[in-house]
């Protein structure tokens, strides 16, 4: 079959069988970016809410800049971290990377 025959059985509808094959791969190429890349940053997103919610007094964090510290107090949007003795650091709530376990840091 020449390429002047090809073009003329695809024009008169012989190839429109496969249609639902081309419908099935894009279906199946949503479902695979939403399962791949989606749904994990959705839970990552929901778990740094919660990790962000639930900062008190007395918590030890990593800031997303890598410097850890005792959180001493929390205000709305803020939260003031002292780092070393008689040094304490105002962040946002948001730049809380990790919540690290009670009796990692000597501040």
């Amino acid at each position: 079959m020449n390429w002047i025959e090809t073009v003329a059985y695809a024009q008169e509808g012989g190839g429109s069988g496969q249609g639902w094959l081309t419908i099935a791969m894009l279906g199946g190429m949503v479902a695979l970016f939403y399962f791949l890349l989606i749904r994990p940053q959705q839970k990552q997103r929901k778990a740094h809410r919660e990790l962000v919610g639930a900062l008190s007094r007395g918590d030890e964090v990593v800031m997303a800049s890598g410097m850890m510290g005792i959180i001493t107090r929390v205000e709305d949007d803020y939260i003031i971290v002292r780092v070393a003795k008689n040094v304490e650091l105002r962040f946002q709530k948001y730049a809380v990377n990790a919540s690290l376990p009670k009796g990692t840091l000597d501040v």
